[in-house]
């Protein structure tokens, strides 16, 4: 959904001076990873999965995207799964990390209106999983601006024709207030919230209180929680039923 400008950005000044620490030079994207190449089949796939890469993670979506990708193809049988990398810097550019707020929240809303069958998968990892967490939020805080871009929240029929959403090592509100009181906690919202899976590795400081393994923010693919990310994924895909006519 769309989501708040100059708490995002506050919040990005916050998460990303320890995000872009904590992402390991060794964790790279697969060969192939920058963006898989366009499927020569329908124009609307059965599954379209909007993914947000970690920051200083090359263009595409990342590392742990991009596993995740690989392991819910593996589970959807013959369904086509086409992959949208969410376009925004992923960097400490802070004044342009809400790009990617923008950039997610319309690509979802455009896919819900001119796919209406295809299901949508939202993801993210660490700052990504910011992006992918706060496009769900129901409402504006009071008192907060929206900036040029940011409308509000995406219109709840929208959430239909999200199957699932699945987050890697979203930064925690423990972190975000440890860091800064008025930073604005990622909650997502109530109509998205029973399809979400957070993924957390209880020693990676960023997402689990207590954390104090720096390293333990880029083992999600090895701890195998990728693949139970896509596992979720793919159950709430064949159980998801979404409306055959446009949302708007």
């Amino acid at each position: 959904m769309r989501v708040i400008g100059h708490f995002f950005n506050r919040l990005v000044v916050i998460a990303l001076l320890a995000l872009a620490l904590l992402v390991s030079p060794s964790i790279k994207p697969p060969a192939a990873s920058a963006q898989p190449p366009a499927a020569p089949a329908a124009p609307c796939p059965d599954v379209e999965v909007v993914f947000a890469r970690g920051t200083f993670e090359p263009p595409g979506v990342g590392g742990t995207g991009q596993a995740f990708v690989d392991a819910l193809r593996s589970k959807v049988g013959g369904k086509s799964v086409d992959v949208y990398p969410v376009n925004y810097p992923a960097s400490l550019d802070f004044a342009t990390a809400a790009d990617g707020v923008i950039d997610a929240s319309n690509k979802v809303e455009s896919i819900a209106n001119t796919c209406p069958n295809t299901k949508i998968v939202l993801g993210g990892y660490s700052q990504g999983a910011a992006v992918a967490g706060y496009i769900t939020t129901d409402s504006v805080p009071p008192g907060f601006t929206l900036p040029p871009g940011i409308t509000g929240p995406m219109p709840p029929e929208v959430a239909k024709h999200v199957a699932a959403v699945a987050l890697f090592g979203k930064p925690s509100n423990g972190f975000l207030q440890q860091m800064n009181v008025v930073a604005p906690p990622i909650t997502v919202g109530r109509l998205y919230s029973a399809k979400t899976v957070e993924e957390c590795i209880p020693q990676d400081p960023i997402c689990a209180p207590g954390g104090n393994d720096n390293n333990a923010h880029t083992l999600y693919i090895a701890n195998g929680l990728t693949d139970q990310a896509a596992t979720f994924a793919a159950d709430h895909l064949a159980s998801t039923k979404v409306s055959t006519v446009s949302s708007r």
